[in-house]
């Protein structure tokens, strides 16, 4: 495919007709369908079929667009740089971050907020993926550092120890007696009789809550069965019942609609780093991970 072939295909991918494309990249629709075609018949198969008015990309297609995807983030940087260097400004690096859902609504804003006070021309780029992606990520070196709870060693990886957050209880106003609200902690048999936001058995955290809850005899009445802490949460906040979740995404909860109370026995969280093991590490990335430890350590008296 040709650079201008792309370029007419990732429009189209992005807005789903002709017309729509042409308006995009400032062209004609004569021109938008004469490249297409051409892009066709030199790929020797079709991109997009007609449906009620759209264009349907095929299965060629959407196997294409990922990498598409990838080509335009490079183009976005070359033209950032070439920026830079017309109007004579430093050439500043960037951080590309990788982090699971968690931790970025909360833990990792406050931390870029403490690291852009030191490193005012970085750019940042901040990506929310599963702990598998980020490691594939990291392993072909499509982001410099990430973040995850309880990540497995992986050959070619640095795994490192942040912080320890932990697991809290988020529970709707007014669900939990007063008194265990007031002391600000609870254990697992005190929600034994209590509708529960449980998570995902396949998922490291609710893993490690169930395996608790075998331990201590305790069985959850699970009402809703979520993959995400923040959906838990948000379960919470709309008074569907308690869920355990994380400290970072406890951070998010809403005071005026739910408590928040400690899980005792502590139950551990550790948050990982993760990097490429012969990327090295640079100054910018040690100011952040010295940034979300701080913001790690920060927030334990917070949760109680």
């Amino acid at each position: 495919m040709r650079l201008r072939h792309i370029e007419v295909f990732n429009a189209v991918m992005l807005t789903g007709s002709v017309s729509a494309a042409a308006r995009l990249i400032n062209v004609t629709q004569p021109a938008v369908s004469r490249t297409l075609q051409h892009a066709e018949l030199q790929l020797g198969f079709a991109l997009f079929r007609r449906a009620k008015g759209r264009l349907i990309p095929t299965a060629e297609a959407q196997a294409l667009y990922p990498r598409i995807e990838r080509l335009f983030a490079q183009l976005d940087e070359v033209q950032r740089l070439a920026s830079q260097l017309r109007h004579g400004g430093e050439v500043a690096g960037e951080l590309r971050i990788l982090a699971v859902m968690a931790l970025t609504h909360e833990v990792l804003p406050r931390a870029l907020v403490a690291f852009r006070a030191k490193h005012p021309a970085v750019a940042i780029r901040v990506e929310a993926l599963h702990t598998p992606q980020i490691v594939s990520a990291l392993l072909l070196r499509e982001a410099d550092i990430g973040f995850a709870f309880s990540a497995l060693p992986h050959a070619g990886l640095v795994n490192e120890p942040v912080a320890d957050s932990r697991m809290v209880c988020v529970a709707p106003r007014g669900l939990l007696p007063a008194a265990l609200v007031k002391a600000g902690r609870l254990s697992l048999p005190d929600l034994a009789d209590v509708p529960v936001i449980a998570l995902d058995g396949r998922d490291p955290l609710g893993l490690g809550v169930a395996q608790a809850c075998r331990e201590a005899g305790v069985g959850l009445q699970a009402v809703v069965t979520v993959q995400t802490y923040h959906a838990a949460l948000a379960m919470a906040h709309h008074g569907l019942g308690a869920a355990l979740v994380d400290g970072c995404t406890a951070l998010s909860a809403d005071p005026a609609k739910v408590d928040r109370l400690a899980l005792v026995p502590a139950l551990p969280v550790p948050v990982r780093v993760l990097r490429a093991e012969q990327a090295g590490e640079s100054v910018p990335m040690r100011t952040l991970l010295a940034c979300v430890r701080q913001v790690l350590t920060a927030s334990t008296p917070e949760l109680g």
